[in-house]
């Protein structure tokens, strides 16, 4: 019966420890926002509105697919290497 109890607090370490990184990865997410769209409101006018939205959408979800697809392959080789 306590065996079960280890691998149950071990689980339990593990949900917490995901939990706090994909909150503090959330705090690090909204901060690099504001400051990229600090940036981008220094080459983009005003008066650019909601065009001005799109564009900082497209180009920060470009990145992000960018980004991802390096990460897939990253972990596709790490994986390849373990077999």
């Amino acid at each position: 019966m306590l065996e079960g109890f280890g691998q149950t607090k071990q689980e339990l370490n593990k949900t917490i420890t995901t939990l706090i990184l994909g909150g503090l990865g959330f705090v690090a997410a909204l901060a690099w926002n504001e400051a990229i769209q600090t940036l981008f409101s220094l080459f983009l006018p005003e008066e650019s509105g909601l065009i001005g939205k799109f564009v900082y959408a497209i180009i920060v979800t470009l990145i992000v697919v960018a980004v991802s697809m390096r990460l897939r392959k990253v972990v596709g080789e790490e994986k390849e290497q373990r077999i």
